[in-house]
């Protein structure tokens, strides 16, 4: 894997404390933010195959409708 360096700016409580939190979990401020990112974009990339996934299987429901809605709020709330 190749890794490239990246500048940030971040406010000094919060980098402080990522640092203390790094050294709690035995790794560094680095090693901490690519496994924060590497979750963050394995999530995104299960969601997006998830959500295709899903709006597949809405491609094979047949509701009769061909895309038109044939009533009004109306005709729904009917009393």
């Amino acid at each position: 894997m190749e890794y490239q360096n990246v500048t940030l700016s971040l406010p000094r409580e919060v980098l402080r404390r990522a640092k203390h939190i790094a050294i709690e979990r035995g790794t560094s401020l680095s090693g901490l933010l690519t496994h924060l990112l590497e979750e963050l974009t394995r999530k995104e990339d299960e969601y997006c195959r998830a959500k295709e996934y899903h709006l597949a299987m809405l491609d094979e429901f047949d509701l009769a409708t061909k895309g038109n809605i044939t009533w009004t709020r109306s005709d729904l709330h009917d009393r």
